[in-house]
C-alpha cells in the first residue's frame, strides 16, 4: 500500500487536498457557529436545530443530481461552481449579521443553499480523487481525505467559537475567504477531470439514477452497510447536537465548547494517521463492525456528567477508528465500481447513508427539550447499541477480507443477477 510520503509526490492530489482542507476548515467553523447564532437570536434549542437541519437537508437533496453531474460534465466545473456559491452566500450572511438584520429564515436559507452546494461538490470531488490517484494509492488517498475532515474538526470548533466571541459575523467572513482559496486551488489541477466517454448513449436522468442504485442494491454488503450508515448517522449526529446544546445550557463559553470539537478532530486525525496500517492488516468487514461499536461504551460518562472535558474525552476515543472504517469501505466501493458509474454510485451511497441525517438535530433538540440532557443521552445510547447490531449480525459484512484479498476488479465487476432496486 502506498505511504503518505509517496502520495505527497502526486501533485494534483496534494493541490486538491490542501485546497479542500482550507475549505473544510471554514465549513466546519460555520457549521459549528450556525446553531450558536440561531440560539443567540431565538433562545430556543428547537430553533437552533433548524439552521443545521437546513444545511443537512440541502446536502442530502443535492447528492443524487450531484452524482449524475459528476458522471456527465467536467467535475472541475461542478466543484468551482459550488465553491463560488459559498463565497457569495457566506459573504452575504456575514454582512447581515454585522448589520444586525440576520434572522432565522435568512440563516436557514444560507444553510440550505450551502448544503446544496456541498451535496453537489461531494460526488465530483470523490470522482476527482479517483481520477488523480492510482488503484494502489486509493486507500491511502481516502485515509488522507479522512484526515482532512478531522484536521478541520480539530481547528474549526475552537476557532469558530473564538471568532464568534469576538464578533458574530467574523466566522462567516472567514468562511467566504476559505471558499475563495478552494476556487484558486481547483483551478491549478492539471489532470483532465472530465468523465470518461461512454460506449453507449446516455439514458434519461431517471435511468442513470436507477443504474447507480441498482449497482448498490445487487450487493449484500452495500445493502446492509447503507441501512447501518443511515441509522448511525441519525443517532450519532443527534448525540453530537445534544452534547453541544447541553454544554451551552450549562453556561460554558463557546470557545470551551469548541474544544470538544477539537478533541473530536484530534481523535479523527490520529485515527486517519493509523488508517492505512489498520486497513492493510484488518479485514474490512470486521473493521466496519469495530467502528459500529466504538461509541457505545463511551456514552455512559456523557449521561453522568455535563462538562467539556468529559465530552472531549468521549468523542476523541470514539472517533479513533472512524477514519479507517470510512476509508476502507470507500476504497472497497471504488475498487469494485466501474469507472463510468463512480459518480452515481458514490452519490447514491452518500444519499442513502445521509438521507435521514437532517432529522438528527431535530431529534436531538426534541429529546433535549422534552426529557432533559441525561435522559436524552440515555435514549441515544440505547439506540446506538441497537444500530451497531446491524453490521455485527450480517454475514455479508463479516466476510469482506483485507484489501490484498479483495477479488480482482474484473471478477468483482461482473454483472450480478438482476435484483429489484429500492423504491425511490
Amino acid at each position: 500500500m502506498t505511504s503518505y510520503r509517496t502520495l505527497a509526490r502526486n501533485r494534483d492530489f496534494t493541490v486538491l487536498w490542501l485546497g479542500e482542507t482550507v475549505n473544510e476548515l471554514g465549513s466546519r467553523m460555520s457549521m459549528f457557529v450556525f446553531p450558536l447564532l440561531a440560539y443567540a437570536i431565538t433562545g430556543s434549542a428547537a430553533h437552533a436545530a433548524v439552521a443545521e437541519f437546513a444545511f443537512l437537508l440541502g446536502n442530502a437533496v443535492a447528492l443524487l443530481p450531484g452524482g449524475i453531474l459528476a458522471d456527465r460534465v467536467d467535475r472541475r466545473l461542478v466543484m468551482l461552481t459550488a465553491s463560488a456559491s459559498g463565497v457569495l452566500l457566506y459573504g452575504v450572511l456575514a454582512l447581515a449579521v454585522a448589520g444586525g438584520w440576520a434572522t432565522l429564515p435568512l440563516i436557514s436559507g444560507v444553510g440550505l443553499l450551502t448544503g446544496l452546494g456541498a451535496g453537489a461538490f461531494a460526488p465530483a470531488q470523490m470522482s476527482a480523487i479517483r481520477a488523480v490517484v492510482s488503484d494502489e494509492e486509493l486507500p491511502t488517498a481516502l485515509s488522507q481525505n479522512q484526515a482532512r475532515q478531522h484536521v478541520a474538526g480539530l481547528v474549526g470548533g475552537p476557532l469558530g467559537g473564538a471568532l464568534f466571541g469576538v464578533a458574530r459575523w467574523l466566522p462567516f467572513a472567514v468562511d467566504a475567504v476559505t471558499f475563495t482559496i478552494s476556487c484558486l486551488s481547483l483551478s491549478r489541477i492539471r489532470t483532465d477531470l472530465r468523465p470518461e466517454p461512454r460506449v453507449v448513449p446516455r439514458g434519461r436522468v431517471r435511468a442513470d439514477l436507477a443504474e447507480g442504485f441498482a449497482f448498490i442494491w445487487a450487493r449484500a454488503f452495500f445493502r446492509v452497510l447503507m441501512v447501518w450508515a443511515a441509522s448511525a448517522n441519525i443517532v450519532i449526529n443527534a448525540l453530537f447536537f445534544v452534547v453541544v446544546l447541553r454544554l451551552m445550557q450549562a453556561g460554558f463559553h463557546p470557545a470551551e465548547i469548541g474544544l470538544v470539537e477539537t478533541a473530536a478532530g484530534l481523535g479523527g486525525l490520529t485515527g486517519a494517521m493509523l488508517a492505512p496500517y489498520l486497513i492493510d492488516r484488518l479485514p474490512t468487514g470486521w473493521l466496519t463492525i469495530c467502528v459500529s461499536w466504538a461509541f457505545t461504551p463511551l456514552l455512559v460518562p456523557l449521561v453522568l456528567w455535563t462538562h467539556p472535558l468529559v465530552a472531549a474525552a468521549a468523542l476523541f476515543t470514539g472517533l479513533l477508528l472512524n477514519p479507517a472504517g470510512n476509508a476502507g469501505i470507500g476504497a472497497y466501493r471504488m475498487a469494485v465500481t466501474p469507472p463510468e458509474l463512480q459518480g452515481r454510485v458514490a452519490s447514491a451511497s452518500q444519499f442513502l447513508s445521509m438521507a435521514g441525517m437532517p432529522l438528527a438535530p431535530l431529534v436531538g433538540g426534541w429529546l433535549l427539550q422534552e426529557y432533559g440532557g441525561a435522559q436524552a443521552t440515555v435514549v441515544l445510547a440505547i439506540l446506538t447499541a441497537l444500530v451497531a447490531l446491524l453490521p455485527t449480525c450480517s454475514r455479508a459484512i463479516r466476510s469482506v477480507p483485507r484489501p490484498r484479498d479483495w477479488p480482482k476488479l474484473e471478477v468483482a465487476n461482473e454483472v450480478a443477477e438482476p435484483q429489484p432496486a429500492p423504491a425511490a
